[in-house]
Protein backbone atom coordinates (compact mmCIF):
# COMPACT_ATOMS: atom_id res chain seq x y z
CA UNK A 1 0.00 0.00 0.00
CA UNK A 2 1.10 3.39 -0.76
CA UNK A 3 1.44 6.12 2.28
CA UNK A 4 -1.53 7.98 0.63
CA UNK A 5 -3.65 4.81 0.74
CA UNK A 6 -2.83 3.83 4.00
CA UNK A 7 -3.44 7.48 5.62
CA UNK A 8 -7.12 7.03 3.94
CA UNK A 9 -7.74 3.55 5.17
CA UNK A 10 -6.76 5.03 8.60
CA UNK A 11 -9.16 7.84 8.26
CA UNK A 12 -11.72 5.18 7.30
CA UNK A 13 -11.29 2.83 10.48
CA UNK A 14 -11.26 6.36 12.65
CA UNK A 15 -14.62 6.99 11.33
CA UNK A 16 -16.16 3.60 11.91
CA UNK A 17 -14.77 3.75 15.40
CA UNK A 18 -16.22 7.39 16.19
CA UNK A 19 -19.51 6.25 14.59
CA UNK A 20 -19.62 2.95 16.77
CA UNK A 21 -18.95 5.51 20.04
CA UNK A 22 -21.56 7.83 18.96
CA UNK A 23 -23.91 4.86 18.73
CA UNK A 24 -23.84 4.02 21.89
CA UNK A 25 -23.49 7.01 23.49
CA UNK A 26 -26.53 7.99 25.26
CA UNK A 27 -29.22 10.99 23.80
CA UNK A 28 -28.54 14.73 24.81
CA UNK A 29 -26.32 17.52 24.15
CA UNK A 30 -23.19 15.64 24.28
CA UNK A 31 -24.37 13.29 21.25
CA UNK A 32 -25.81 16.18 19.18
CA UNK A 33 -22.85 17.88 19.25
CA UNK A 34 -20.46 15.23 18.36
CA UNK A 35 -22.92 14.41 15.06
CA UNK A 36 -22.20 17.61 13.90
CA UNK A 37 -18.53 17.02 14.14
CA UNK A 38 -19.44 13.39 12.62
CA UNK A 39 -21.17 15.26 9.75
CA UNK A 40 -18.62 17.81 9.29
CA UNK A 41 -15.99 14.58 9.35
CA UNK A 42 -18.05 13.12 6.37
CA UNK A 43 -17.92 16.02 4.49
CA UNK A 44 -14.21 16.44 4.56
CA UNK A 45 -13.71 12.78 3.88
CA UNK A 46 -15.61 13.03 0.53
CA UNK A 47 -13.59 16.18 -0.21
CA UNK A 48 -10.41 14.25 0.38
CA UNK A 49 -9.57 16.35 3.07
CA UNK A 50 -8.10 13.87 5.52
CA UNK A 51 -6.74 16.87 8.03
CA UNK A 52 -9.94 18.39 8.46
CA UNK A 53 -11.24 14.79 9.05
CA UNK A 54 -9.54 13.78 11.58
CA UNK A 55 -9.40 17.47 13.28
CA UNK A 56 -13.46 16.95 13.02
CA UNK A 57 -13.45 13.25 14.59
CA UNK A 58 -11.07 14.23 17.21
CA UNK A 59 -13.76 16.92 18.29
CA UNK A 60 -16.19 14.53 17.90
CA UNK A 61 -14.83 12.00 20.34
CA UNK A 62 -14.15 15.09 22.62
CA UNK A 63 -17.62 15.83 22.75
CA UNK A 64 -18.81 12.53 23.75
CA UNK A 65 -16.59 12.05 26.85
Amino acid sequence: MTPETNKSTNVADKMKTVKAAWDKAASGPKKDAALKHYQAAEKAHTAKNDADTNKELDAATHALA
